[in-house]
């Protein structure tokens, strides 16, 4: 089995240490992965802005890279769900390589929990973890039951943490509500934007959490510049690191 590594953009640049916790966590499982180096963008945020051509660009250069690998995993519910569910205006329908990398491409919760299927993770972590559940993965990838279905409840980012030692999982009052990022939005509807971080983060501390995590770090990142800014007393760690055991 061969995996592609693919990195968001901007946690390459902003957050190399949960870029790399989640290739020491891949390897925890023994497989074999590879990090293209000529990888760029995915083209989520030319999406976001209407700049169609761009995004084409971008669409064909990732499946051109990343055909070849058995599997592509990345850290980002957001990014996967574009190229699953955004890419096809620029294939033909019976386009194999597309296809292929369409049906191949996994969030690494996702990798971890349906594919890997793995039952124990040597990792300890002593603190009160409260998980934001991103819009893209809870609702788009299905990695949890959303709580407007009214369906039993699954969470497969909990399922991995609850493997964790000494890791104390918060149930949070709305623990499926959006954060307010959406890309673009958060500088097109600032005031909005900035308001349901705050809930987040206010659920988040009314709940003696120690330690905010999820699957998407763009989420993260727009509650940590509100967390630093406003001085709460929360940390923001990507759900990689925990998992590969790191404080």
């Amino acid at each position: 089995m061969k995996v592609g590594l693919f990195i968001p953009c901007f946690m390459n640049e902003l957050y190399p240490n949960s870029a790399m916790a989640t290739l020491r966590l891949l390897k925890k499982f023994n497989l074999d992965v590879e990090y293209p180096m000529d990888q760029t963008c995915c083209g989520q945020p030319m999406a976001n802005s209407g700049c169609s051509k761009d995004m084409k660009n971008l669409a064909l250069r990732f499946v051109e890279i990343f055909k070849e690998f058995d599997y592509i995993v990345a850290p980002t519910g957001s990014c996967v769900t574009m190229v699953k569910d955004h890419y096809k205006p620029f294939f033909d329908e019976d386009d194999k390589d597309y296809n292929k990398v369409k049906t191949s491409i996994y969030e690494v919760c996702e990798f971890l929990h349906d594919i890997i299927k793995v039952e124990k993770i040597d990792s300890y972590f002593p603190h009160k973890v409260g998980v934001h559940n991103s819009c893209h993965g809870h609702r788009g990838l299905k990695l949890g039951s959303p709580s407007e279905l009214n369906i039993p409840k699954n969470n497969k980012l909990k399922n991995l943490l609850s493997l964790v030692e000494g890791i104390e999982l918060i149930e949070l009052n709305r623990d499926d509500e959006c954060c307010g990022f959406g890309g673009t939005f958060s500088v097109t509807e600032e005031d909005i934007s900035v308001a349901m971080g705050r809930d987040r983060i206010k659920d988040h501390i009314d709940s003696n959490v120690e330690i905010m995590t999820g699957a998407d770090m763009s989420c993260l990142m727009h509650m940590q510049g509100l967390i630093n800014r406003e001085n709460k007393p929360l940390k923001i760690m990507h759900i990689t690191e925990i998992l590969a055991g790191e404080e």
